[in-house]
């Protein structure tokens, strides 16, 4: 999936929200405080539910620009992507990309048959969160 939008708010204003939120998930799963210059190359494990848990690794994240990180667990692996262009004062493109590696032929027909449904609510719910911000401006 991805997504491309152009944005009535500054790049800083938008990344700062993103960092806010990569950042409150951190101490959250951690324990951690940690700063923005700490996350290229963070990993953490974040838990889900009792019996669920993912490694998370923030792959890339060059401030007000980039952010990629990369989930993973026992059945898959999600990489998402969110790369920020300035356009003006005012003005950003964000484009955001999910991929999805699914592990074992049953876990990929049923990742195949749900891909269609939860990736179009994913994706309605990732368009409502740009408008928050948006809106928060």
């Amino acid at each position: 999936m991805e997504i491309v939008k152009e944005m009535n708010v500054p790049a800083t204003f938008f990344f700062d929200k993103v960092t806010d939120s990569v950042l409150y998930d951190i101490q959250k799963q951690t324990g951690k405080a940690v700063n923005k210059k700490q996350l290229n190359n963070f990993e953490y494990v974040k838990e889900f539910s009792q019996n669920s848990r993912a490694k998370i690794t923030i792959e890339k994240f060059v401030e007000n620009e980039a952010y990629h990180f990369r989930t993973s667990t026992t059945r898959n692996d999600f990489l998402v992507e969110y790369d920020v262009k300035r356009i003006d004062d005012r003005r950003c493109q964000v484009r955001y990309r999910e991929t999805m590696k699914s592990y074992g032929f049953m876990q990929q027909m049923n990742d195949m048959v749900l891909g269609v449904v939860v990736g179009f609510l994913r994706k309605r719910r990732f368009k409502k969160m740009l408008q928050m911000i948006e809106t928060s401006y």
